[in-house]
């Protein structure tokens, strides 16, 4: 279980102060390689402070959706572009095990956002699940309950997996392990037959950066974490995947009317992170151009990355 939100401290404070003007003098320098970095805002509010799981509204312009960590309430966050939180919507119904990332998709004229419950750090968990709720009409505190849930298995064993995108026009959800290497991806039917479903393996993830010797010898533990996957997202135009490491930014395009299972074979175009602190949250803005990450710890920066 992983620290309770605690209130800002004057330290925390000034860390915020710190992060922000790092950010704003790199967006005014030369241009960097890409992806250019922009600090969108910051996470102020100490509830969003173990923040897993980002989606862009699908219904609301200037809202990103966002949800916190195991061993707090079922709950998502409205917070505005620039990170000021908005709303809290309790989620009825549902045990929250270990909620891990957070997609927002269009169905039959309806927006949705998928939960995630697939974080297994140990390994131990047998069945895991998905929950699906429908975008409130208004951004304001309140409650509501799934509209579907899926309880899933792995086909071979437990492993871990914070990573989950949807591709609405499939009827696909792709997930994508978090430690093994290369990292497996996976799939589900969007709306499956009730009972217990089964992911299965469809490829395995390219070119994803691994540290260096001299990374290895440096700070060990951070090596064995840098390549680990921590987010995805399917662009709006269905083109490309998103991926997030904890060092990199991967975008993997599909070539013609290819999978994602042939998408992910091909090495990604990887760009090096703007410093985050914990990088585990990340969706594409609805412009499609450019995307929104953030990491957990409050206060933590909202950036926009434009690849």
């Amino acid at each position: 279980m992983k620290r309770r939100p605690r209130p800002l401290s004057t330290a925390a404070s000034m860390m915020a102060g710190l992060i922000a003007a790092a950010l704003l003098a790199a967006a005014g320098c030369t241009r960097p390689q890409p992806p250019f970095a922009q600090l969108a805002g910051l996470l102020l509010d100490s509830q969003l402070d173990e923040i897993s799981g980002l989606a862009a509204s699908h219904r609301h312009s200037d809202v990103l959706w966002l949800l916190d960590d195991g061993g707090n309430p079922a709950r998502l966050f409205a917070v505005s572009r620039r990170g000021r939180k908005l709303a809290t919507v309790a989620v009825e119904g549902v045990t929250k095990t270990d909620w891990e990332d957070l997609a927002a998709f269009d169905l039959d004229g309806r927006r949705y956002l998928l939960i995630a419950d697939t974080g297994d750090n140990g390994g131990l968990r047998k069945t895991l699940q998905l929950h699906i709720v429908e975008e409130p009409a208004r951004v304001e505190d309140g409650a509501l309950r799934p509209a579907w849930s899926i309880a899933f298995r792995w086909p071979d064993g437990a492993r871990d997996a914070e990573a989950v995108a949807v591709d609405a026009v499939r009827g696909e959800i792709l997930l994508i392990s978090k430690k093994r290497q290369p990292p497996e991806l996976f799939v589900l039917p969007l709306q499956p037959a009730s009972g217990l479903q089964t992911a299965r393996l469809i490829g395995r993830l390219a070119g994803v950066p691994q540290a260096s010797a001299e990374d290895q010898r440096e700070n060990a533990a951070l090596a064995r974490r840098r390549s680990q996957i921590t987010a995805a997202a399917v662009s709006p135009d269905r083109r490309t995947l998103a991926v997030l490491t904890y060092h990199d930014l991967l975008l993997y395009p599909r070539r013609g009317e290819e999978s994602w299972a042939r998408a992910v074979t091909h090495k990604p175009k990887s760009h090096e992170l703007p410093w985050l602190p914990q990088p585990e949250a990340l969706d594409w803005a609805r412009n499609g151009r450019a995307l929104y990450a953030t990491g957990e710890f409050a206060p933590a920066p909202l950036v926009y990355l434009q690849p």
